[in-house]
Parts: structure tokens; sequence; C-alpha cells
């Protein structure tokens, strides 16, 4: 359990630097080929160091990660909803936003799930 849990944390920190750094390089003017929504840049960068405290939050607690990775899923969720309504009615949303955010929304998801496993595991031992 412990190298699964580890294995959930470092995913975290990654998707969350890996999110921070694409981010910020669009803030500073890199051209990502598309059409940016920047509220949702805003957003996803902001969550970026979100996902690199629920990572740190999961080290040292497995249920208080396993809330953060839950309260992350439900905003991004809540996000995807919005920018895929935008998308639908003609908004300035791209469809690579609207993926990345189902990407996104997937990742912290199954996080979520892998800490709860583990979680229940662990109470189990």
């Amino acid at each position: 359990m412990r190298i699964l849990r580890l294995v959930l944390v470092f995913a975290a920190l990654f998707f969350g630097l890996a999110t921070l750094v694409a981010g910020t390089r669009v803030l500073a003017g890199s051209d990502p080929g598309y059409v940016v929504f920047e509220p949702l840049l805003v957003y996803n960068v902001a969550m970026g160091f979100a996902y690199l405290a629920a990572g740190i939050v999961a080290w040292r607690s497995l249920g208080w990660g396993k809330r953060a990775a839950l309260a992350i899923f439900v905003l991004n969720l809540v996000v995807l909803a919005a920018i895929a309504w935008l998308y639908s009615s003609g908004g300035a949303v791209a469809v690579e936003s609207v993926r990345a955010m189902i990407l996104r929304t997937a990742v912290w998801l199954a996080l979520f799930v892998g800490f709860a496993w583990v979680d229940r595991r662990t109470a189990r031992a």
C-alpha cells in the first residue's frame, strides 16, 4: 500500500508541476496554437498550486489527501460543465480547453479513487 500511495502522491505532484509550467508559459506569452479562454487559464494556474498542495497533504495524511483530491475533482467538474456549456453555445472556448479539462477532471477522479482505496485498505490492516 505504501508504494501505491507514493505513486499517487507523485502523480499529484507531477500533475501540479506540469499544470503550473504549461499555464505560466501561456501567461508569459507562449502561443498554445488555439484561442485561450483567459479565465480558464488563470483557474488552471491557480489549481496547479492546489494540485501541489494536495500532493503534499496526501503525503502527510492520507485522509486529508483523499478529501483534497475529492474537492479538486468536484471543482474541476464544475468548471468542466461551465466551459462545455460555453463551448456548445459558441463561446470563446477552444475544444482543446474542453479536452484538457476532461483530462484534469478524470485524473483527479482517479487520484481520489486511488487515495480512497488505499485509505480503506490501510484502515483494515
